[in-house]
């Protein structure tokens, strides 16, 4: 089996989604690695340790997606990408295909196999295939690490001779792993940090890190079975903006991470909310791109709205390049050896990560969520076997 490793084409981006490192294990596999010319150095993998390791290096794109058994990359492809898939071949990405019915629909007519990493399960099994995870530890690091940057005042308590400096007071809206990663950063910088989240299960794991939970009056759990955060009620929106709006007065920083998968991120900081803050106070939204959790927010633009600094930047993973993209190659590592058997590609759909991650096969949409939300089948316009 041959996987071929893009240069990601989205604006941008810097991560790479193999790094030499994995290539060396993939070889001792049997699992034959090309990779495009430039593809690693935005982060700091050059071609020379590519071919040091092994890996074919094509300088030509057309080239290398030609006998490609496999291709990997990070960010979902356009349409046009996925016109330049060998028919029949795999792609192995980030999909969001419950967003992108255009791509999906695309992949179908290429008879592409398609695996979404992210609807990967969340079970034990599949934790070190976990690219969402991943990726989000770094951005509630690099969220954190942007505020502390930009808000005008020290994160820790200072003694100093000119007298005692209060320290930053962090609100983290959701404690999912990017959530808990900011809680455990801004602790570590010496804030004092709160942390609000729909599912009460995650309590225990925000106070461990040293936060205080922020508890609604509400009744209501927006846990799902799968772990995520499910839409709340009316009355629980309500409860939980009277809440939120307590806290976000008194903070300094305020880092916004709730998601719900395959829709518009819930809006938990409005205009209002905003004027409530003291001037110089800083809002980082990781959810800007699906319109942000605060009402203000503008993807790709740092804005200030009454005297409030408001980050929208979608890129905070590709801003740590080097460590980003080696968290990524692991993910990918391990799956690509799980589903691999003995160096070929082969899926069993009794297998849970399999069939909960393969979106598109033989020229069908496959994946059962995908089926219920009526995302058409494509008709086969080939006659190749596929995958």
């Amino acid at each position: 089996m041959r996987i071929a490793v893009r240069k990601e084409s989205s604006v941008g981006e810097r991560r790479v989604a193999v790094v030499p490192e994995s290539v060396k294990r993939l070889a001792a596999k049997r699992i034959d690695v090309s990779v495009e010319s430039g593809a690693g150095s935005r982060a700091f993998a050059s071609d020379e340790e590519y071919a040091g390791v092994g890996a074919r290096v094509d300088a030509s794109t057309e080239a290398l997606l030609a006998d490609a058994d496999v291709v990997v990359q990070i960010r979902p492809p356009s349409v046009a990408d996925v016109r330049r898939l060998k028919e029949g071949s795999a792609l192995v990405s980030l999909l969001y295909p419950l967003v992108n019915a255009a791509v999906v629909e695309a992949l179908a007519a290429r008879r592409i196999t398609a695996l979404a990493v992210d609807m990967i399960p969340r079970t034990t099994l599949a934790q070190m295939m976990d690219a969402l995870s991943s990726q989000a530890t770094v951005a509630g690091y690099e969220a954190v690490m942007m505020a502390a940057a930009t808000l005008p005042r020290f994160f820790p308590m200072l003694m100093t001779a000119a007298g005692t400096i209060a320290p930053a007071r962090v609100l983290v809206l959701g404690a999912g792993v990017a959530g808990l990663q900011a809680i455990g950063t801004a602790r570590r910088l010496g804030a004092v940090v709160e942390a609000f989240d729909v599912r009460k299960a995650v309590k225990e794991q925000v106070e461990s890190l040293g936060a205080k939970f922020v508890e609604v009056a509400a009744t209501e759990d927006a846990q799902d079975a799968g772990g995520y955060a499910r839409e709340l009620s009316e009355a629980g929106k309500r409860a939980q903006a009277e809440a939120i709006a307590r806290h976000v007065a008194k903070a300094d920083v305020v880092i916004c991470t709730a998601l719900i998968p395959g829709r518009r991120a819930p809006v938990l900081v409005t205009a209002d909310m905003v004027r409530s803050m003291r001037p110089g106070s800083v809002i980082v939204d990781l959810a800007a791109e699906q319109q942000g959790n605060c009402e203000l927010c503008q993807p790709d633009k740092t804005i200030v709205e009454h005297g409030v600094t408001i980050i929208g930047a979608t890129d905070l993973t590709s801003r740590m390049s080097a460590h980003a993209s080696q968290m990524y190659s692991r993910n990918m590592e391990k799956l690509l050896l799980y589903v691999a058997k003995e160096g070929t590609w082969k899926l069993d759909f009794q297998d849970e990560i399999v069939a909960g991650s393969v979106v598109t096969h033989r020229g069908e949409v496959v994946h059962p969520k995908l089926r219920e939300l009526a995302v058409p089948a494509v008709a086969v316009r080939s006659a190749g076997a596929g995958r």
